[in-house]
């Protein structure tokens, strides 16, 4: 939900609830801003005591040396920000904020200024809406994980603290996967399609659902065969690189002892250059078998999946979009396209025709002016790459701000659309894995020599563009300790940062869109995987938990990212933004006209709908 505060002394707050993430924006007249240190923030939970929030950042003059163990509030060392987030507040709850202007000195601090007030409420973790939405915490890269868990896998763990660790990390992301199969009842069934079938408990639990509640459960899993030997670079040895996830699925399945009779577990193994790339479920009610809900998103069913990147699960109630994914789901059953021993001409023939198949399916919009209000799914492999120039266009010509996860780079047609920004268009926030960069040949080398295929364009504030990728601070310096990843944690191989995949047009408009899914926004993804994804137009409480949580991974990263690119260039990080600027007018300069920090405080007081609670 949307919210505004009364005007004070020329300040007025913004705030947009998600889940468990409150984002703030404050705007400042001028009058307003005259020797203004920072705000002093109080929170409290209805019906309970005002507290101070913790701070990070400390005046030089009165800490000149912090460590990592080194503890202050917001009430003496304030946020110099006009921009804050709150990601600790609980769902479904009632908070009041309270953000004290502070003027005078760091030793002196004129506490006299009335503070802005503003109320807000975040949405329930599971409702009886449309849509609930779950994110994981996505950010094992982080001082929270090092301080409470010391940069320790799990798995290292004591049984109490691991159990801690995995909790921090998923963020109920699990709870909800299994809370959607235990709705299945007796009678009922379940549809799944897995890219990744290896975490124990959700195996589990669809077993029970089977042998202990009569459900009736079918699951589709990708079992390309496409294991292959290579040459160990330290040994110069052959070895067997095995068939993934082929060979992890089959080994969960029969570790868990789940059923398989009856052709309950179907192996996907056509089409073997591509992925069955899907992690939903559908589930159908009754006798009839009526389609009626469906469990879908980024989230592969793995440890890595649920603890460790940045991931969604999309829960939907909605019995047309329901019949679509089963129609999909009975398509992806016959495991279509070209299969092993096929000539190319039939590989190619199959291969079409798969693609034909998923395209009957249902009419997809293919213009943003057509995209209907409610939720759509879209499903591929597909024989056009309409849909993705689309979704490109969704982020480019956003009238205030889009946002989008890549995890696999920026792709040219993006790119193509968003090289020709001015500082004067709509703000694009980029959260990649990693930095977007020449292609490494091209790298340190004379521009004749390199010769890329496509000369290297990089986004930047001229074109309103600003990205984040998955980075960590390496070295502890004064209070920031060193900080682990995903990779490190044994939780993920490839990806370690950002694997969601999510856009949002206009997030904070009257007519906000998002499209979530399985789906990379990238050409493999729309023609050669199996993938599927959800078009929600106009559903405000949705985008406001996608924008808060996107807000939440891209604030986290772009400051790692910032450190990460200072720190590669001048071979020590930056010491100065460790500490609150003593000047009024240094930190207040970042608000200027046309800067980045403006521009979304913008965001906030331009939003559709805030109402004053």
């Amino acid at each position: 939900m949307r919210f505004k505060s009364s005007l004070t002394n020329g300040f007025q707050a913004f705030a947009v609830a998600g889940v468990n993430t409150v984002s703030f924006g404050i705007t400042a007249a001028e009058e307003a801003r005259p020797g203004l240190l920072g705000f002093a923030v109080k929170r409290a939970l209805k019906g309970q005591r005002f507290e101070y929030r913790p701070g990070f950042k400390v005046f030089r003059s009165l800490i000149p040396h912090p460590t990592k163990d080194t503890r202050v509030s917001t009430k003496d060392h304030p946020v110099q920000s006009f921009v804050w987030d709150d990601f600790t507040a609980r769902p479904d709850s009632e908070y009041e904020y309270r953000f004290h202007p502070l003027r005078g000195t760091p030793d002196r601090l004129d506490r006299t200024a009335d503070p802005i007030r503003i109320r807000v409420r975040t949405e329930p973790l599971f409702s009886d809406k449309e849509h609930d939405v779950f994110f994981n915490r996505g950010v094992a890269s982080s001082q929270a994980y090092a301080e409470r868990f010391k940069n320790k896998s799990p798995d290292k763990l004591p049984p109490k603290k691991r159990a801690e660790a995995l909790q921090w990390l998923s963020r109920e992301l699990d709870d909800a996967i299994l809370k959607f199969i235990a709705s299945a009842e007796r009678g009922d069934a379940l549809l799944c399609c897995f890219y990744e079938f290896r975490y124990d408990p959700v195996v589990q639990a669809l077993k029970d659902a089977v042998e202990r509640r009569g459900v009736n459960v079918q699951v589709i899993i990708d079992a390309k065969l496409n294991g292959r030997t290579t040459r160990d670079k330290k040994t110069g040895k052959t070895v067997t690189v095995p068939a993934f996830p082929r060979e992890d699925n089959l080994a969960t399945i029969k570790r868990v002892g789940f059923p398989t009779a009856h052709e309950r577990v179907k192996l996907r193994v056509a089409r073997k250059n591509d992925i069955h790339h899907n992690k939903f479920m559908v589930l159908l009610k009754g006798a009839h078998k009526t389609p009626t809900e469906v469990w879908t998103g980024s989230t592969n069913i793995s440890a890595g999946g649920i603890f460790g990147q940045t991931n969604v699960g999309h829960w939907v109630r909605n019995k047309d979009v329901a019949k679509a994914f089963r129609a999909y789901w009975d398509l992806l059953h016959t495991d279509p396209g070209g299969a092993a021993g096929d000539d190319r001409a039939t590989v190619r023939r199959k291969n079409k025709e798969f693609q034909q198949a998923v395209e009957q399916l249902q009419n997809v919009p293919a213009a943003i002016e057509v995209v209907p209000p409610g939720v759509s799914a879209v499903f591929s492999p597909r024989t056009v790459m309409k849909v993705l120039e689309m979704y490109f266009e969704m982020v480019s010509s956003a009238k205030a701000v889009g946002c989008i996860t890549l995890a696999f780079g920026v792709a040219a047609g993006l790119k193509s659309r968003l090289r020709d920004n001015t500082a004067d268009s709509a703000i694009v926030f980029m959260l990649l894995e990693k930095e977007d960069r020449p292609p490494r040949k091209a790298r340190g080398k004379p521009a004749a020599k390199a010769k890329p295929k496509v000369p290297f364009v990089r986004l930047t504030a001229a074109n309103n563009g600003y990205e984040a990728f998955g980075a960590l601070i390496r070295d502890p310096l004064y209070q920031w300790a060193r900080e682990t990843n995903t990779q490190k944690l044994d939780l993920n191989q490839h990806v370690a940062y950002i694997h969601s995949k999510f856009l949002l047009m206009d997030p904070l408009g009257g007519d906000p869109i998002v499209v979530t899914g399985s789906a990379n926004f990238s050409e493999p993804s729309t023609t050669g995987n199996d993938e599927n994804m959800l078009i929600v137009r106009g559903d405000r409480r949705v985008a406001d938990i996608y924008f808060t949580e996107f807000n939440r991974l891209f604030n986290h990263y772009y400051f790692r990212a910032v450190h990460e690119r200072a720190a590669g260039a001048t071979r020590a990080a930056p010491n100065d933004s460790l500490f609150l600027k003593e000047d009024p007018a240094e930190w207040l300069s970042a608000y200027e006209p046309g800067k980045l920090r403006a521009k979304r405080v913008q965001m906030y007081a331009r939003m559709s709908g805030p109402t004053l609670l």
